[in-house]
């Protein structure tokens, strides 16, 4: 029996390829910029009062390093590679040209139509990418563990939240996300409940920049 938990989903913090509009993906594995390493303190700062009985994150450093503070405290951390970022293709660290940009575009509202497969040139589609967080979703929902902390990536973490809040893959971007925003998730029985959705405020009062 799925034990009921309690989900804490944050996007990574800052990198200098964010800061340029470059697209990361899957391929592209890069630190956090000081501003990121700001947020992931913030993040920690409000929430370090929780105890995560674990934390899961992509295997990607992006996301190790926005949990950093967790793990050094102590908490059980397990990477897995179904929560890595969408491969990108040929779009993954490459300074976007406008012609890029309007792909990039079309690309994306293709997905909003249905056609989730579909996939920018030798990248991932959305289909193929939710299939392996599908794998990832039942070894978490079939652990232990009841309080949650997971790291994770922008686009992935839309396809995610379809998956655990049962709605269509496809409507992915009405879950909006921002460097180290939260959302809380509870889980039970044949439910999912979404409590906080791209939340911010432990940046308020902070200079991040």
């Amino acid at each position: 029996m799925t034990a009921n938990k309690t989900i804490y989903l944050i996007r990574h913090g800052q990198t200098d390829y964010n800061l340029k509009g470059i697209v990361q993906g899957s391929g592209i594995d890069s630190d956090l910029n000081e501003t990121g390493r700001k947020q992931a303190q913030a993040f920690y700062n409000a929430y370090n009062h929780l105890t995560f009985d674990h934390i899961y994150t992509s295997q990607l450093k992006r996301t190790h390093q926005s949990v950093e503070p967790f793990i050094k405290r102590g908490h059980s951390w397990t990477q897995m590679h179904e929560l890595n970022e969408i491969n990108w293709g040929i779009f993954e660290g490459v300074v976007p040209t406008p012609e890029a940009k309007n792909v990039f575009n079309q690309m994306v509202a293709s997905w909003r139509n249905g056609d989730l497969a579909k996939a920018i040139e030798g990248g991932e589609t959305p289909l193929e990418m939710f299939e392996r967080q599908r794998r990832g979703w039942q070894q978490i929902k079939q652990s232990s563990h009841k309080n949650i902390l997971i790291c994770m990536h922008g686009r992935a973490m839309r396809s995610f939240l379809s998956l655990v809040l049962d709605t269509p893959l496809q409507e992915m971007d009405q879950y909006p996300h921002t460097n180290l925003g939260v959302y809380q998730v509870e889980v039970n029985a044949g439910s999912s409940i979404l409590h906080l959705k791209n939340d911010t405020r432990h940046f308020e009062n902070i200079d991040l920049f």
